[in-house]
């Protein structure tokens, strides 16, 4: 399950782990641990700083991602390690790669994403696997470049005002497409991606910034409640709540406005982990990235990303 990258602090209890499993069985499923987790949301709030999220301690503009701390783990040393823009961030949160993926949406990712490898694994159709954001682009993450997995097993999309092309949307509106597509094809795989507060950061717009981290926050809440009382998904669903990047500090260039070098406003994100595999009312203070999502997610599935850097995070699993 483990990446080309591994955390040496884990090397050997995994190494132990892993030769164990070998000697005990050579056919990999029956090996595999038994999870509560059948399906898995990976939800991506687009460009806020960790210093207007978790990282202000009043959390006064993420009361709903404050509140479902106690059921999860939070990270307090989370990191976009690449390229900190949106497309190479969303890449290496889909791949568990980092490459520098030309963000205009006009390059498909290297590798082939967790949503690809899923599909293969459980034969899945292609309803059962969506990926729906408000940014157009993102529609690139679909497809790949491998030569396996090239326009093969790719989940539905539902990108932008009308796909690759079209232009952004508004957050509500993919909000709406996400509830009605959970209800209508109960999806066991889903990547969501909210523009703001990245938007209203590009446009240097302070007040529409600090709204959209609030409305993407409300729209957190309300997707965990949904959650939690559909027949289909209650008690059986994990969700990773996370951002692509974040924004230069206040003093760094244009501060709040821009975002894309190696700055720690860049680089520090968040992530909060929900889910009945989890640590509940846990912090987690070890050092993880974006390549840790992915595979973490394969290790929930039961199914393996060999071009993976990233490692599962094993602290955060009960």
């Amino acid at each position: 399950m483990l990446g080309l990258k591994t955390k040496i602090k884990y090397f050997l209890p995994v190494f132990a782990i892993v030769t164990g499993l070998y000697f005990c069985s050579c056919h990999t499923d029956l090996a595999l641990p038994e999870y509560k987790t059948r399906n898995v949301i990976v939800l991506v709030i687009d460009g806020p700083r960790y210093s207007e999220t978790w990282g202000d301690s009043s959390h006064q503009y993420i009361p709903h991602f404050s509140g479902l701390a106690g059921q999860g783990t939070v990270f307090t040393n989370f990191y976009n390690d690449g390229i900190t823009n949106t497309m190479s961030g969303h890449g290496a949160l889909t791949t568990g790669f980092y490459e520098n993926l030309n963000n205009g949406g006009f390059e498909n990712p290297m590798y082939a994403s967790f949503m690809q490898y899923w599909s293969e694994k459980y034969h899945a159709e292609e309803k059962a696997c969506w990926l729906i954001a408000s940014k157009d682009k993102l529609e690139a993450l679909r497809n790949c470049k491998d030569v396996y997995y090239k326009n093969n097993k790719m989940p539905s999309v539902d990108c932008g005002n009308s796909g690759l092309g079209s232009g952004y949307r508004n957050d509500s509106l993919t909000f709406s497409k996400v509830m009605s597509t959970l209800k209508t094809y109960h999806p066991r795989l889903m990547l969501i991606n909210f523009k703001e507060p990245d938007a209203s950061g590009h446009a240097a717009n302070w007040n529409g910034y600090l709204q959209g981290i609030m409305n993407t926050d409300r729209y957190l809440g309300d997707l965990w409640n949904f959650l939690q009382t559909d027949p289909f998904y209650a008690n059986s669903t994990t969700l990773f709540v996370t951002n692509d990047h974040g924004r230069h500090l206040d003093g760094w260039q244009d501060g709040f406005v821009s975002h894309g070098d190696t700055c720690m406003g860049c680089r520090h994100i968040n992530l909060l982990a929900l889910g009945p595999d989890f640590k509940t009312g846990h912090v987690e203070t070890g050092r993880y990235d974006q390549t840790d999502i992915p595979v973490t997610i394969a290790e929930l599935f039961g199914f393996d990303m060999p071009h993976a850097q990233g490692d599962v995070m094993s602290t955060i699993f009960k």
